[in-house]
């Protein structure tokens, strides 16, 4: 059985006794910390400012402070705190941001963080993890704790996209699949989907491989422009906003090792309309049934198109 986020921040703070938690008032994942963490967990109300400051005072004096708010309210309310008092400093400051992306799913546009990873990527030395599922999370949180780098955690407690092959190091891509048609760059819950994809793309003779980068910062260099440079098409699918995301890192990557590939994102052109997140992805075009109609009509418009 899959430990819990809960069950796992409760034995690493057993195992770091300079762990201290922190919230903005947002408990659903951590509901028991505050029994059996006592003074080690601190809810600072609806104040995302007030706790990142309180966590890079308590940073500054040894503690390894795991924040946790809506990740909209975190990543834009609190952003300044971020990069002055955390940022600048390079303090060992976890930020957990709740419902990001398409996870957000009946919320509007006020609570979409869906340019998080363009505004936190901006921040030196800020490393992100956007887990797949609750597996993964789990499985990288020991590693995002005794890191001494700031990080920022998209949060995902799903149940398993996937089996995942081998333990979690950052900066380390998994793949599914070897074909060389379509590359699909991908992280976090979208996974499930994209996986889903690729199938349907194999079952019309396209030869698909996903490539999941569960770290877009530090990303896997290698693997990603292994990937560039043996696929006809390779595609990045995310549920972040086109600038600043997935599509704009590999882009910078490209241009920044003269790579020559053709790359083509899906991303989200503007804020996603709320509902039920089986309705918020078959509205917005994110099924893997959707996503495998409009990869393959582009490979088609590629191949077709006069040399």
């Amino acid at each position: 059985m899959i430990a819990t986020y809960q069950d796992t921040l409760i034995a690493l703070a057993g195992r770091h006794p300079e762990l201290v938690v922190l919230t903005a008032e947002n408990r659903a994942a951590i509901r028991d910390l505050p029994a059996t963490l006592g003074p080690r967990f601190v809810d600072v109300g609806i104040c995302e400012q007030t706790m990142i400051g309180a966590a890079a005072g308590l940073a500054l004096r040894g503690r390894v402070p795991v924040c946790h708010a809506l990740a909209a309210f975190l990543t834009l309310r609190a952003y300044e705190f971020i990069r002055t008092d955390v940022g600048i400093a390079g303090l060992p400051v976890k930020l957990i941001g709740g419902v990001p992306g398409f996870l957000s799913e009946a919320n509007g546009p006020t609570h979409q963080a869906i340019e998080d990873i363009a505004v936190l990527r901006a921040v030196p030395g800020m490393k992100i993890f956007c887990p797949a599922d609750r597996a993964e999370l789990v499985a990288g949180l020991p590693a995002v704790v005794a890191d001494p780098s700031p990080w920022y955690v998209r949060f995902c407690a799903a149940e398993p996209a996937s089996a995942h092959a081998g333990p979690f190091a950052p900066g380390v891509a998994e793949m599914h699949g070897d074909g060389t048609d379509v590359a699909l760059l991908t992280y976090g819950f979208l996974l499930r989907e994209v996986l889903v994809a690729a199938e349907a793309l194999r079952a019309r003779g396209i030869a698909a491989r996903v490539v999941h980068l569960p770290t877009p910062v530090p990303l896997d260099v290698g693997a990603v422009l292994a990937t560039l440079r043996r696929a006809t098409l390779t595609v990045t699918v995310e549920d972040h906003l086109l600038r600043g995301g997935l599509f704009s890192i590999v882009a910078e990557l490209m241009a920044s090792e003269g790579v020559r590939a053709r790359l083509w994102p899906i991303a989200l052109p503007t804020w996603f309309t709320p509902g039920r997140l089986a309705d918020v992805l078959r509205v917005a075009g994110f099924t893997g049934a959707a996503l495998a109609e409009r990869i393959a009509a582009e490979l088609r418009r590629i191949r077709e198109a006069p040399t």
